[in-house]
C-alpha cells in the first residue's frame, strides 16, 4: 500500500511539502475530499499544534481550522497568552473523511491505517519547523504521535517526553469537543479545562523547555 512517504520531495522545506502534499495519493481519502489541507503558520514557529483531520469549512477553504472548531481554538490561544506568530497548525490526517447525510458533509473519524500513511507528512513538517513544543489536539492526534495505547482523558494536560519525538508534547481536547457539549454550563466547563491546558503547554514555552531525544 501507498503512504505519504511516496510522495516527499527531496528538499525539505513548507513550501516543497505543501506543492508535494497537493498530489498525494497515499490513501484513498483523496478521491473524495476537495483537496489536500496542509499546516500553516511559521517555520521555526514554537509551538506546533496538531489536529485529526479537515472539516468540513477546512476542506472547501484549503485551509486548517478555520471552521467553528478553529474558532475556539483560537479563543483558547488567546486566553492562554500564546502569540499567533509563535504558532504552526496541522493536521494527522490532511484530507476530510466524511459520511453524506442529505446536503451535509459529517465527520467520520480515520482509520489507523489512514493516519498512519498520512503521518510522514507530519514528521516532515515537524523535522522542517523544529517545534520547542507540540500541543496534540484530540486522541488522534495524541495517539498518532503518543502511541495506539495512549489515553488522552488520563493524561491530558500533561507535558510528555518521548524518545523519537522531535519535541515534548502537551495533549489536550480537540476544540471541537467543546463545542459539541449539550448545554451552555458544560460547554463552558469544557472551554476553561482546554485553555487550562494551553496554559500548561505556553508554560512550558516560557521555560525553555528544550526539544525532546
Amino acid at each position: 500500500m501507498e503512504s505519504a512517504a511516496d510522495y516527499l520531495p527531496k528538499n525539505l522545506s513548507l513550501t516543497s511539502l505543501r506543492t508535494a502534499a497537493a498530489g498525494c495519493h497515499g490513501c484513498d481519502l483523496y478521491k473524495y475530499a476537495t483537496r489536500t489541507v496542509f499546516g500553516e503558520g511559521r517555520a521555526r514557529a514554537r509551538l506546533l499544534l496538531v489536529g485529526e483531520q479537515p472539516g468540513d469549512s477546512e476542506d472547501r477553504a484549503g485551509r486548517p481550522f478555520v471552521g467553528p472548531a478553529g474558532r475556539i481554538l483560537h479563543q483558547g490561544l488567546e486566553a492562554a497568552g500564546i502569540a499567533p506568530r509563535d504558532i504552526y497548525v496541522t493536521n494527522a490526517v490532511k484530507h476530510f473523511k466524511f459520511i453524506e447525510r442529505g446536503k451535509r458533509r459529517i465527520h467520520n473519524k480515520p482509520k489507523t491505517i489512514e493516519i498512519r500513511a498520512c503521518k510522514p507528512w507530519l514528521e516532515a513538517e515537524l523535522e522542517v519547523v523544529r517545534p520547542e513544543l507540540i500541543v496534540a489536539l484530540g486522541a488522534t492526534a495524541a495517539q498518532s504521535l503518543l502511541g495506539s495505547t495512549f489515553r488522552l482523558l488520563v493524561s491530558r494536560g500533561r507535558v510528555i517526553a518521548q524518545p523519537g519525538l522531535r519535541a515534548p508534547v502537551v495533549p489536550t481536547i480537540h476544540p471541537s469537543a467543546v463545542l459539541r457539549a449539550p448545554d451552555s454550563e458544560t460547554r463552558h466547563a469544557e472551554m476553561r479545562k482546554f485553555i487550562a491546558d494551553l496554559r500548561i503547554a505556553a508554560k512550558a514555552l516560557a521555560t525553555g523547555l528544550p526539544p525532546a531525544a
